[in-house]
């Protein structure tokens, strides 16, 4: 029986697994990680750190009938071109892979076959990252290790002590203590999966990211296929392909995140792999029909993939759902989303005991929904409603949500904007004036501990959405359906100020910190 070798046995390599399995592989997964969620699916699993490349290439000698090395969803391509390279599998060289994964590396091969990319500038942890931005020679920056991945130690910075703490972490989140800074590109984001055979770039997808919460880069979701023109779709789609060839991808996988901006596309970045975020696995899939990685698998073991065969033309949307920092006390909603209108899966991270945290890249994000609608419209309102129905109640005690209320921690831009946002920022004159009227809270009496949510005047007319899209009056149910907490001044206990200024800032969450937090004072 012929064997393949996967790194990786975590969620974004099931996809693989299953398919590898299906095309009669006996299947090895490799992973630093002995308790990953598929490490119990595979054939024989190998309990060993993807970073180390000679352990992984000693295994691989080991493997009976081994066909070749594959990844999907990690930064280990460079692991699988070592490995492949060793053993004399399919794969691209060692070398390319390398450039393909170090940024840095990368940046430099792009430039010299005259790929676009942003002007950049790239150091280590003894070097000083305002005379790497002097050299960039242009405000704002972006600074991003050179080898991690899913936005991870990645950040804006439009002044010197932003950049200061920017290349701290930056520098923190890379294996080799190396960060770049580059110029920022503004317009809009996309992200390119591929299948590459004998040079001939085969694309497998062009999505829509949707990136939110500067100064960080925490996708919310992807919509599969892009809605942009085709003009636009074929100059991102050529750089793509030109970044691919200058990087020497010529059997394998290739993903792409580019920029399009008034001077054209960019690349951001090229990986020699399919893509994570559900993307190549889930999105694709559902909305051609295509499995990109049942032909990266055959290009992997020198098979030759078959006939792509005609898409199916519908569009499938990912969208995440998020929390507040704290404890989860209670997770609501899940099975009832999974079965709403189009609505594929709804993938959690978050659990009951675990923490939470406002997410500054994307592996913080709290789960995930995936839908499939007949045009963007409709997949992207599924999505979303489905996303916006999962509720998470927070542990009242729990410092970290006290501290996010009261705004602790936040960064503030030199345009005024913050991180985190509030949750509902920007109310009017109105509202405020209202806010500052109302008491903290009012004790009425009572014997049964009862608690109600002064009215708040104004704020029944503001159209601010928190980061999920809920209205002012859908968050306010949700704390309902939370807490139990009504609008009123009926309660033993009313909530005034205390209440308003913590939904506000928390949404939903906060709205229901608050009504817990006062129910566990009067119980006190």
């Amino acid at each position: 029986m012929r064997s393949i070798l996967i790194l990786g046995a975590g969620f974004m390599q099931g996809p693989a697994i299953r398919i590898a399995k299906a095309k009669g592989y006996r299947v090895y997964a490799a992973d630093a990680d002995q308790n990953a969620v598929h490490s119990g699916s595979v054939d024989e699993f190998l309990h060993i750190d993807l970073k180390d490349k000679e352990a992984l290439a000693g295994a691989a000698a080991g493997i009976s009938g081994l066909a070749g090395v594959f990844t999907a969803g990690t930064d280990f391509s460079a692991s699988v071109a070592y490995v492949a390279e060793r053993l004399g599998l399919p794969g691209i060289p060692y070398e390319a892979a390398l450039d393909a994964s170090d940024k840095a590396r990368m940046r430099s091969r792009l430039r010299a076959a005259g790929v676009p990319v942003p002007d950049y500038a790239f150091g280590g942890s003894g070097d000083d990252p305002a005379a790497l931005a002097e050299a960039v020679g242009s405000w704002p920056v972006v600074v991003k290790p050179v080898d991690n991945m899913g936005g991870r130690g990645c950040r804006l910075a439009r002044s010197v002590s932003e950049l200061r703490d920017a290349w701290a972490d930056a520098v923190a989140h890379s294996r080799s203590g190396r960060a770049i800074v580059e110029a920022y590109l503004d317009g809009p984001e996309f992200s390119l999966d591929a299948v590459v055979r004998d040079g001939r770039v085969a694309l497998r997808g062009v999505a829509d990211r949707v990136v939110v919460f500067e100064p960080y880069f925490v996708e919310m979701g992807h919509t599969m296929p892009t809605s942009y023109g085709r003009e636009v779709v074929d100059e991102v789609v050529a750089v793509f392909e030109a970044g691919v060839a200058a990087l020497g991808i010529r059997n394998g996988a290739a993903k792409g995140d580019m920029k399009y901006t008034r001077r054209g596309a960019f690349v951001g970045e090229i990986a020699a792999r399919l893509s994570g975020g559900y993307m190549s696995g889930w999105t694709y899939p559902y909305s051609s029909g295509v499995e990109p990685t049942a032909e990266a698998i055959d290009i992997a073991c020198g098979v030759e993939p078959a006939e792509a065969g005609t898409p199916l033309g519908l569009t499938c949307s990912e969208r995440a759902w998020i929390s507040i920092p704290g404890r989860v006390a209670e997770l609501r909603g899940l099975a009832e989303a999974e079965a709403m209108p189009g609505v594929r899966h709804v993938f959690s991270r978050a659990a009951v005991g675990g923490r939470v945290v406002f997410p500054s890249n994307n592996v913080q994000k709290c789960g995930n929904v995936i839908a499939v609608g007949g045009s963007a419209a409709e997949a992207d309102g599924y999505a979303e409603a489905a996303a916006r129905s999962i509720l998470i109640r927070l542990e009242p005690d729990d410092e970290a949500t006290a501290a996010f209320l009261r705004g602790e921690g936040s960064i503030r831009g030199p345009d005024g904007s913050s991180w985190p946002p509030a949750a509902f920022g920007g109310v009017s004159a109105i509202t405020e004036s209202s806010l500052h009227k109302l008491p903290g809270m009012v004790r009425l009496g009572g014997s049964g501990g009862s608690v109600s949510i002064a009215p708040l005047r104004g704020v029944e007319s503001e159209r601010a959405l928190d980061w999920q899209g809920r209205s002012i009056p859908e968050a306010l149910d949700a704390v309902t359906a939370l807490t139990g907490a009504r609008i009123g001044l009926d309660g033993d206990l009313v909530l005034g100020s205390s209440f308003w200024r913590a939904f506000l800032r928390g949404g939903y969450q906060g709205g229901a910190w608050a009504v817990e937090r006062a129910r566990l004072g009067d119980r006190g």
